[in-house]
C-alpha cells in the first residue's frame, strides 16, 4: 500500500510524496550527513534536470541532472566499495546523477560535478554519492566550454 505524505519546501510549496519514491542516502551527501531522505522533482516539463529535494529539510534541494546529457561518454568504474554498498550487480537498475552548479545570472557557466556522481539502486531507492579516483572526472565539468571546445 502506497502512503502519501505532505512535505513543505521552500523551493515548491507543499509537495506531496509517495513512500515508494523516497530516496535514502543511508551515510548522507558529501559533507551534508544530516540530509539522508531526498526525493526526486521534475524541474519543468520536458526538461532534463531534477530536484533532489531533502525531505528531512525543505528549504534544501539541489539541481542534478544525468550526466550522460552533456557528457555522452560519462562511464566512471565505481568503487567496489559503493557497488557492495549499494547492493548493485550487472542486472540492477541504477540511475546516475551529477550536481549542477549555475552561477546566478549566467548559466553559460554551468558545471557538473563528474567527480562525485550521485548513484541510485532503483529497486532499493537506495543512494550514494560516490567520490571517484579518476582525475579524469573533475568536480567543476564546465559543461559549455566543452561544447565550444569540440565544436572548434
Amino acid at each position: 500500500m502506497t502512503t502519501q505524505t505532505l512535505i513543505h519546501t521552500a523551493r515548491f510549496g507543499e509537495i506531496a510524496v509517495e513512500t515508494e519514491d523516497t530516496i535514502v542516502f543511508p551515510e548522507g551527501l558529501v559533507g551534508l550527513t544530516g540530509f539522508r531522505r531526498f526525493v526526486l522533482v521534475q524541474h519543468k516539463e520536458g526538461s532534463p534536470f531534477r530536484w533532489l529535494q531533502s525531505l528531512d529539510d525543505g528549504s534544501f534541494a539541489l539541481l542534478v541532472i544525468d550526466p550522460c546529457h552533456y557528457v555522452s561518454d560519462y562511464a566512471p568504474a565505481m568503487p567496489e566499495s559503493a557497488t557492495s554498498a549499494l547492493d548493485l550487480n550487472a542486472e540492477t537498475p541504477i540511475l546516475v546523477y551529477t550536481i549542477c552548479s549555475i552561477p546566478n545570472g549566467n548559466p553559460q557557466g554551468m558545471t557538473l560535478n563528474l567527480a562525485g556522481p550521485i548513484v541510485l539502486n532503483a529497486e532499493t531507492r537506495e543512494a550514494r554519492q560516490v567520490v571517484l579516483d579518476d582525475e579524469t572526472y573533475p568536480v567543476r565539468f564546465t559543461v559549455f566550454g566543452r561544447q565550444e571546445q569540440e565544436a572548434a
